[in-house]
């Protein structure tokens, strides 16, 4: 069975940094996408980085302070935050696009969540 297990979060100040990790296991046959969403209090659930292929993407809010950084071999995406805001506060997702070794098509693949505080 495929997961996706993320760690890393947790309480920082604001202009704080953290990173974190998510790394998937399981019978894998090819991941076409992966990255980080975020959903605060209230707020729909948004993404925050995520590279596909060669190119990455990030939302505007994030731009210049967060870093997406992937290692292939283990199947593992990061996310280093830097410069945090209290408004970065949020339940950080992992979201992959992959296909497992038993299924012919692409699946969306979810982590359990890691929460992330920004406060003084």
């Amino acid at each position: 069975q495929v997961q996706l297990v993320e760690s890393g979060g947790g309480l920082v100040q604001p202009g704080g940094s953290l990173r974190l990790s998510c790394a998937a296991s399981g019978s894998i046959r090819d991941i076409n996408a992966m990255g980080w969403y975020r959903q605060a209090p209230g707020k729909e659930r948004e993404l925050v980085a995520l590279w596909r292929g060669d190119s990455t993407n990030y939302a505007d809010s994030v731009k210049g302070r967060f870093i997406i950084s992937r290692d292939n071999a283990k199947n593992t995406v990061y996310l280093q935050m830097n410069n945090l805001r209290p408004e970065d506060t949020a339940l950080y997702y992992c979201y992959a696009f992959m296909k497992e070794t038993s299924r012919r098509f692409y699946s969306d693949y979810w982590g359990q969540g890691t929460q992330v505080t920004v406060s003084s």
